[in-house]
């Protein structure tokens, strides 16, 4: 197996840069790397041998922007050749360098450039089939494995593994991430999530490439080896880029970068190489000082563990609370609100839940008279959207489950399994395709055992069929089953022996749903918590419970304090601050509400993503207030909060959008109404945006549109791959006092360049904003940028100080 092979061997190397070396080579500015793999193989097969002499062991195909996007049918390449040529070129290196069987293609598949819904335009499922589609090709034409890189959206990383997968089943996949200066993934992931749930999508390699150089690496990397349990990469550049006479270039030297590397293999990288910048003087370099060292994967224990795409949740030791109230049984409410597609109060019940303490969220939606596919997802992507927990996905039908899995943005809980055949066949590959712990049910064709020995028959029976689909212990946890004790006398005795033998004799971990063992007794809640206190007690590792109930989370608390398991008693004193004070009146207590993020108020519903609200609260406040009145004094310091938290990470990309498109949904309400009046509001300034020639990535572009927009300002947006003269030619016609310009790949910047010069030519008056993942201050300077912005508010910020705003 490639994977075994390579890494016996000790640590392994990978290539390092393609785009600055091609540049250097005669790539015009703006031009595509990959047109190369047909127009002048040659070149790119000596570049490949170059790196093979210097050490690496996995080349990197020139096909890193090869996808339908870039190279649609009918252009004027055929994304077929491009992929094919860049495979043969890759093994023709290495067979003119007779290094068959040791060294390795990998088929480089780099972002689609685009943001996935709902905060862009593209589909999951159509970034799955668009990273399918390469990785077949792949497949059918000699690659060795699959590196999907350079990603910073958790989602489009997911979309990417499983349509290779689906392309290219046999290989194995590598995948490495690019984070932020915040140390999470433009989208907000932080290392831990990320590792989580690609590892539960049967990833063979994960790490981090490009960045700001080793040093970025160093950052994150700690947190991303406390999690794997598979070999680390890294691939960074070779530190910060800067421009030197019209071209891209890099500060750190091969030794330096080697040196810098060295530290990573320290803290637990095995898989190095380089990303941009990077030479095979850097390879050599690093191969010289790290060749012949151990390589091995990260020696982490196996324990179930869940995330979201912004927060891990690992269930061992600390039992965890997973919230109930996401389940229409019983809730009339929560019924109708299903029926009739109201999410924000779906939403509501989710931030509550997530405030009263609940590690995990359970969704169910399960009603007779509604689609619960679609629902599932409507719900999931609402409750994801309110608030960082994992969740738990609920339902009985299998199609729901594996709809909502493969979409799901994380690594969830599945509930559920049971001891059928029948259900264990249906379950057990969802799980292991998608990745997920799943709650097994100790009931099977037989119903549920009344006795200890019965049910730990059936636990038994899902371990081993478990172990039949490749899970283990660890992606299990066991339901015991709670049933009433008012039909059941002895039901309380069996669930919690049958707990505690779980952990003993299988050292596996459990669940129960807590409240079902009072059901049809008055005073619920007290037997529901002297049950959950026996249950810790017993070793629970997780409840399902209802978070608002002042008992029962007060069993927990006070649980935690005698266990050793809260530190100095934090959480139990923040949790009793919290309570109810009998002196307080509820006005007062509702006042309070109010001064934290609240969907009531419009600067709430703004802060909280709300769209609807924030629109049916603006037209609320005009029966009485004017509508510049509310933009200034409402919608204004909305956002100048959101500019805040996002510049101390407090929020991320996501959030920022959802607030975005509040304020734009309450924006609209509120002009149309000066509108009506015959009044104006006037725009700060005209601005022009475009990705530059050559570079088809508009995320960040995209992003700068849609707070500038909010901002009020008249964008003329141009789109990607945009010629020169046709920026120039906008800026000039719509008289614009600004221009934004973005490029992701270092061969990109010398058009960005090129269009500076000229508008410095046509339109010396506007002001050129600048960004992009290759840029620094330092190259923004060079290149006569009159502004760097690594952010959209900082573009927001830098246009109203030229603006004089």
């Amino acid at each position: 197996m490639l994977t075994t092979d390579l890494f016996v061997r000790g640590v392994a190397f990978f290539d390092g840069g393609m785009g600055t070396l091609l540049q250097a080579m005669g790539l015009p500015a703006g031009g595509r790397p990959e047109l190369w793999n047909v127009q002048y193989p040659e070149r790119i097969i000596r570049l490949h041998r170059d790196y093979l002499r210097a050490g690496a062991q996995i080349l990197k195909t020139n096909t890193f922007g090869a996808n339908v996007l870039k190279y649609p049918d009918g252009g004027d390449m055929p994304l077929r050749d491009v992929v094919l040529a860049g495979i043969a070129n890759a093994k023709q290196a290495i067979a003119q360098e007779n290094l068959a069987e040791r060294a390795y293609v990998a088929l480089d598949m780099g972002p689609t450039g685009k943001l996935l819904e709902p905060y862009g335009d593209l589909a999951f499922e159509d970034a799955a089939a668009l990273y399918t589609q390469v990785a077949a090709l792949g497949a059918q034409n000699g690659a060795d494995l699959i590196l999907i890189e350079t990603m910073t959206d958790l989602l489009e990383a997911k979309a990417a593994v499983l349509g290779a997968k689906s392309g290219a089943p046999h290989l194995p996949i590598f995948v490495t991430l690019t984070f932020e200066d915040t140390g999470h993934l433009l989208t907000g992931t932080p290392p831990g999530a990320a590792v989580v749930t690609l590892e539960g999508l049967g990833v063979s390699a994960i790490g981090v490439n490009c960045g700001a150089g080793p040093q970025r690496a160093r950052e994150v990397l700690p947190e991303l080896v406390r999690y794997a349990h598979v070999p680390v990469i890294v691939n960074p550049n070779a530190g910060l880029p800067h421009t030197e006479n019209g071209v891209t270039v890099f500060d750190l030297s091969p030794q330096d970068f080697a040196a810098q590397c060295e530290t990573l293999y320290t803290l637990g990288a095995s898989v190095l190489g380089g990303c941009c910048g990077t030479t095979p003087a850097h390879i050599a370099a690093l191969r010289d000082l790290l060749q012949g060292r151990a390589s091995r994967a990260p020696i982490n224990p196996h324990i179930p563990i869940v995330s979201s795409a912004r927060r891990v949740i690992e269930i061992n030791g600390k039992p965890i609370l997973i919230g109930e109230r996401i389940n229409p049984t019983g809730k009339p409410k929560l019924q109708q609100a299903l029926r009739g597609g109201n999410y924000d109060y779906i939403q509501d019940e989710a931030m509550e839940q997530a405030d009263a303490g609940a590690h995990v969220l359970d969704v169910n939606v399960g009603l007779p008279d509604i689609d619960e596919a679609a629902c599932m997802a409507e719900a999931i992507a609402a409750v994801s959207q309110a608030t960082v927990l994992p969740l738990q996905i609920d339902s009985a039908n299998p199609r729901v489950l594996a709809a909502a899995l493969r979409q799901y943005n994380g690594k969830p809980l599945v509930n559920s399994v049971n001891g059928k055949k029948s259900n264990m066949a249906a379950v057990f590959p969802l799980v292991k395709q998608y990745g997920g712990v799943v709650v097994a049910l100790l009931l099977d064709e037989n119903g549920i055992p009344a006795t200890v020995e019965g049910r730990i028959a059936i636990a038994e029976k899902i371990y081993a069929t478990a172990a039949q689909y490749g899970l283990g212990v660890h992606d299990i946890l066991i339901d015991a089953l709670t049933l009433t004790i008012s039909a059941e006398p002895d039901s309380a005795h069996v669930t919690l022996e049958t707990v505690r033998q779980i952990k003993e004799r299988f050292g596996g971990w459990t669940i129960l749903g807590v409240s079902n063992i009072s059901f049809g007794l008055p005073k619920r809640e007290l037997i529901n918590a002297s049950f959950f206190t026996l249950a810790l007690e017993s070793g629970l590792s997780a409840a399902i419970v209802n978070p608002k109930s002042e008992p029962m989370m007060s069993a927990y608390h006070a649980h935690l304090l005698l266990h050793k398991q809260d530190e100095n008693a934090k959480q139990y004193i923040a949790y009793t601050s919290n309570l109810p004070d009998q002196n307080v009146s509820a006005a007062q207590t509702q006042k309070k509400k109010l001064n934290n993020d609240d969907s009531t108020t419009l600067i709430g519903a703004i802060l909280l993503g709300r769209s609807g609200e924030a629109e049916h609260l603006a037209r609320v406040m005009l029966a009485d207030t004017p509508p510049l009145g509310i933009i200034q004094r409402q919608v204004v310091p909305a956002l100048d909060e959101v500019g805040v938290r996002y510049a101390d990470g407090r929020m991320f990309l996501p959030q920022l959008l959802q607030s975005a498109n509040a304020a734009k949904a309450a924006l609209a309400v509120l002009q149309a109404s000066i509108r009506a009046t015959g009044e104006t509001t006037e725009s700060p300034g005209k601005i022009v945006l475009a990705t530059v020639e050559g570079d088809i990535h508009d995320i960040g572009k995209n992003i700068v549109k849609t707070l500038f927009e909010t901002y009020r300002f008249d964008v003329i947006d141009l789109g990607k791959d945009v010629k020169v003269q046709a920026i120039v030619d906008a800026v000039a016609a719509d008289d614009a006092v600004l221009c934004g310009l973005s490029a992701l790949m270092t061969t990109t910047v010398p058009s960005m360049e090129a269009t500076i010069q000229a508008l410095r030519t046509r339109a010396p008056d506007c002001k050129i904003l600048v960004g992009g993942a290759v840029l620094t201050q330092s190259s923004a300077d060079a290149i006569g940028a009159d502004a760097y912005c690594p952010d959209a508010m900082s573009g927001i910020r830098a246009a109203l100080r030229f603006l004089g705003k």
